[in-house]
């Protein structure tokens, strides 16, 4: 304590009023602990970093596709035991976040350690699916683009194969009931490539986002299969039921559902739980609220004469 407040004062020599700055957010820090029924602040960290995740991300991702996204030295010799090695280092990692995201708000205890291995264990298990899973996201960018030159230049420089990689171990986190630490992940990848996807959306295989800046896709959407979508596209709601109090009732269905083979261009809105069928076209900047058949064509053209002929 003597130590601390010698720095402080040291501190204080420098001009900038820190003791006093120090003392009123130790205030802040208190009205916020009270308003939120909470007698004090934890001896030391209980909810999981972001930080952290974003480290096990690139470790995953540098597992998942060693030559490309792995350290620049490694050698084709080396490949496995570099996976291993990483994934070792990974899942570990990963299993600390967990046992912090189960075991908030209670006390530490074996059974949270052994549900949260077991999570950890049924993730690794399903890492050689997501890597094929994304080996199809590739190819779909690839054979999408004409701009693309090879699937390696798709893999190292497209948003859209970014975020997708993200999604695809925040949904895996979102399913196993680890909500704050699939959000933690899936915003990682919306920081850097302008692409939000909730990890609560189901998005099958083969999932083009092309250009991607702008895109949203809410929680409880569902993509079907070869889908390609534009950027600045939101797959949103429509409106937000309320309970009797007042409160937003939260986990209802009220994004879109999206069937196979679907492509949405730029600009284009989508609200609410309705379906574009199977083989549809929706135009750039269409807003779009209600249902379409499989194999439509929607342009925001004939959106604006059905409008004006229902009046």
């Amino acid at each position: 304590m003597a130590d601390q407040s010698l720095k402080l004062a040291v501190l204080h020599q420098n001009g900038w009023q820190l003791e006093s700055i120090v003392d009123r957010l130790r205030a802040a820090r208190s009205d916020w602990m009270a308003r939120h029924g909470r007698s004090c602040e934890p001896d030391e960290r209980e909810l999981p970093s972001r930080k952290i995740m974003g480290e096990v991300v690139e470790a995953l991702s540098g597992a998942l596709f060693p030559m490309l996204l792995g350290p620049a030295d490694l050698r084709l010799e080396s490949e496995d035991f570099y996976v291993g090695h990483t994934l070792d280092a990974a899942l570990n990692a990963l299993l600390q976040q967990i046992c912090l995201e189960l075991g908030h708000g209670v006390r530490p205890s074996l059974e949270i350690e052994r549900q949260a291995r077991s999570i950890v264990q049924d993730f690794a298990l399903t890492l050689p699916q997501l890597r094929r899973l994304l080996d199809d996201d590739v190819m779909a960018a690839f054979r999408g683009d004409p701009a693309a030159r090879s699937v390696d230049e798709v893999l190292l420089c497209y948003p859209g194969i970014v975020a997708m990689i993200h999604h695809r171990i925040a949904h895996h986190l979102y399913k196993a009931g680890l909500p704050l630490m699939a959000r933690m992940t899936s915003e990682l990848a919306h920081s850097a490539t302008g692409i939000d996807i909730h990890p609560g959306a189901q998005i099958g295989s083969s999932f083009f986002i092309d250009h991607g800046t702008g895109v949203v896709i809410g929680e409880t959407a569902i993509i079907g299969d070869r889908v390609r979508i534009y950027q600045a596209v939101t797959l949103g709601a429509k409106r937000f039921e309320s309970d009797e109090t007042g409160q937003l009732v939260k986990g209802q269905p009220r994004h879109p559902i999206v069937e196979n083979d679907v492509v949405i261009y730029a600009g284009a809105t989508i609200l609410g739980r309705i379906t574009i069928g199977e083989g549809s076209s929706i135009g750039g900047n269409v807003w779009l609220t209600r249902s379409v058949p499989p194999g439509s064509n929607v342009s925001q053209a004939n959106v604006q004469n059905q409008v004006g002929n229902t009046g």
